[in-house]
């Protein structure tokens, strides 16, 4: 199989994420110092897989890109050429238009595409596979939240970004005598919200798998007090809810394959315990700080195993398949069966949270 693949492309799909440099970095040196293959990028993701915009990538063209957050290929998480929309009199219509990304692959003579994205982007991935395009996929998010690997890159320095935020919070909290409530990312999942809320020593901690009761939240903050401490800092998961409540959208993004975009849970619950607890409230939400810049030593490296195994798992002709990472061990799973998976949610039985519980963090359960 390995004598068949010769020239190889690479698109970035979804959400920037730190760690996508990396990650087509490790592509374009594996594909080349190991195997001498011919690398092309695809930009903007879908978009430029239908537009033809495929640019060819060589060990200058990526050279300096590993520290860099987002990725030098762009994205795109609007284009699904599967559903693509147009404009006729007027009105806008969806047409399958996967067949003209698939004749732009044989055009450029592209023997395998390797796929760095989340679930819509890897959605498409499985199709394209389907229509018998060599792919591989590369898992991407920073919200930790799929199912098939272990850890995602860009989770680590998103954690790290709010740890930092985390800190300067205190300070502020401290001096003010107030409550500091820091929204952050992760959907429906509170991976980002329980590590950075632990190493960054919130008195409260909310995530979507545990409903929270805001009045037992005020307790522990009212409890605070007794004892002297004047201030109080909570994380609040996006996507975070109140027993027999709701998740608060903050608007709905027609065209994305996931419309809904979460946010303003913060300033909710600030404002809640404000009333609450009789001390001066306020709310940061973190937003995008958390997926730009710098990315994390640790995603650098994992991003650079992720993108140098996926060149490894394409020469070996095992198309199809998504790298991922089990324990400390680079692995794979097929597509279809990664596709449609449950996302990987925090236990609220687990560990972690048994621990945090110990050192008198609140959950609001």
């Amino acid at each position: 199989m390995s004598k068949q693949i010769k020239r190889i492309a690479i698109l970035t799909g979804g959400g920037d994420c730190p760690g996508l440099n990396p990650v087509i970095r490790a592509v374009t040196r594996t594909a080349i110092l190991k195997y001498g293959l011919e690398v092309y990028g695809v930009r903007n993701g879908y978009r430029g897989l239908y537009l033809g915009d495929i640019i060819p990538l060589d060990l200058d063209s990526i050279s300096g890109i590993l520290p860099v957050g987002g990725t030098m290929l762009f994205s795109s998480n609007k284009d699904n050429l599967f559903d693509y929309p147009f404009e006729e009199n007027g009105k806008t219509v969806h047409k399958n238009v996967a067949h003209v990304g698939v004749e732009n692959l044989e055009k450029f003579g592209i023997d395998a595409l390797f796929i760095v994205g989340g679930d819509g982007t890897l959605t498409s991935g499985r199709d394209f596979s389907r229509m018998g395009v060599n792919v591989i996929g590369v898992p991407k998010t920073i919200d930790n939240d799929l199912a098939s690997t272990d850890t995602t890159f860009g989770f680590d320095t998103a954690v790290g970004v709010a740890t930092e935020a985390l800190d300067r919070l205190h300070t502020t909290a401290s001096s003010h005598h107030r409550i500091m409530v820091l929204e952050v990312m992760g959907r429906y999942a509170g991976w980002i919200g329980l590590h950075a809320g632990i190493a960054g020593g919130a008195d409260a901690i909310l995530i979507p798998e545990i409903p929270y009761d805001i009045d037992k939240v005020a307790q522990a903050i009212e409890k605070r007090k007794e004892m002297g401490k004047q201030f109080s800092v909570v994380v609040v998961s996006e996507g975070a809810k109140p027993k027999d409540g709701e998740v608060v959208v903050s608007k709905v993004v027609e065209g994305s394959p996931d419309p809904i975009r979460l946010g303003g849970i913060g300033n909710v619950v600030a404002e809640q315990l404000e009333q609450r607890c009789g001390l001066e409230s306020r709310a940061t939400i973190l937003g995008h700080l958390q997926r730009g810049g710098t990315p994390t030593a640790f995603d650098r490296i994992l991003s650079t195993r992720y993108g140098s195994y996926a060149v490894d798992l394409a020469m070996e002709g095992k198309f199809g398949n998504m790298v991922t990472l089990k324990g400390n061990a680079m692995s794979y799973d097929s597509l279809e069966n990664v596709i449609g998976q449950k996302t990987k949610n925090v236990d609220p039985d687990s560990e972690l949270v048994q621990f945090a519980k110990n050192i008198g963090i609140c959950f609001g359960d």
